[in-house]
């Protein structure tokens, strides 16, 4: 069941490569099949497009009312722990009747401990 007017945004740094960026964009379509939020959708924080602020007005134009922001980052530096909250305070400012959290940052999962050891793991695999 959708989790109604509940949408997420899923924010990632952006490259200059656009084959990188392309791979968030499949990831976010990815993530949207069978998913319980109303919307699924990415941005970037920088170089790619849609911008973040760009990417939060999208959702709000489609009727979101709840927007979960999901860094993309495997660690809390200054992106995580103060440009995505910055930017995101500044769209609570422009549309406070939108609730507008940010999740975990990804690589605060505990889950990635044991992909980490596993994508080690076969790399070893490959070479007997």
């Amino acid at each position: 069941m959708k989790t109604m007017n509940t949408h997420l945004l899923l924010v990632a740094h952006g490259s200059r490569r656009e084959q990188a960026n392309d791979e968030i964009r499949r990831l976010a379509d990815i993530l949207a099949i069978g998913s319980r939020y109303a919307g699924v959708a990415c941005a970037f924080l920088e170089i790619a497009e849609p911008s973040i602020s760009d990417g939060l007005r999208r959702q709000i134009a489609a009727g979101a009312r709840r927007i979960v922001v999901l860094p993309y980052f495997l660690a809390a530096g200054r992106h995580v722990g103060i440009d995505i909250p910055a930017q995101v305070e500044g769209m609570r400012c422009q549309a406070p009747e939108v609730e507008i959290l940010i999740a975990e940052h990804l690589g605060s999962a505990a889950a990635m401990r044991p992909v980490l050891l596993d994508l080690a793991f076969d790399c070893l695999g490959e070479l007997s």
